[in-house]
């Protein structure tokens, strides 16, 4: 997935400013994707060239105009063809892992430490995804209809996090032994 392809897809949803795609970012793709202010608005400048996005100032009382960013045909039908396309298979680097790969170079307690806060901050995240879930579960079936593919990608994100913790108590296990 490219950047540019989880722009269009946030704009085809909403219009939105570069701040407001930033945060919709971090609230909705930032368990799969993550972007700084700094990508967002080199990609919108690349998206307006190519006619896939247009610009408008509105207004704003007692602040100056704001951008509004909204996807054109142009940019919809780009990102059709890119969704009709087959995935690459995701392909990790994970500096956790390269370090228990070369982990007998230092004192395993350094491992562990590094695995504990990581763990740790996967299960802020189970947490926030979870909370995520109960929201959905809450709405009414009608409610739920427009997100119901936006679920299965939470759904694989609280997988994830759910194996990787499982991993994690194995990794600390094996590490503890040595």
């Amino acid at each position: 997935m490219s950047l540019k392809h989880a722009i269009l897809v946030l704009l085809d949803q909403q219009a939105a400013s570069g701040y407001d795609l930033h945060k919709r970012f971090q609230q909705h793709m930032g368990f799969f994707w993550q972007a700084s202010h700094q990508q967002i608005y080199q990609q919108l400048k690349g998206l307006l060239k190519d006619d896939m996005i247009r610009v408008e100032d509105v207004s704003q009382q007692g602040k100056p105009d704001r951008k509004e960013y909204r996807i054109t045909d142009t940019g919809r039908e780009a990102l059709i063809a890119w969704m009709q396309q087959s995935c690459k298979p995701m392909k990790v680097n994970d500096s956790l892992l390269l370090k228990l790969y070369g982990g007998h170079l230092v004192d395993k307690a350094y491992l562990l430490k590094d695995l504990q806060q990581q763990k740790e901050t996967h299960e802020k995240t189970l947490s926030v995804l979870l909370q995520i879930e109960q929201q959905y579960q809450a709405l009414t079936e009608q409610e739920r209809q427009p997100y119901q593919l936006p679920y299965l990608a939470l759904r694989r994100g609280i997988h994830h996090v759910r194996a990787w913790l499982a991993w994690a108590e194995e990794a600390q296990q094996v590490i503890g032994q040595q």
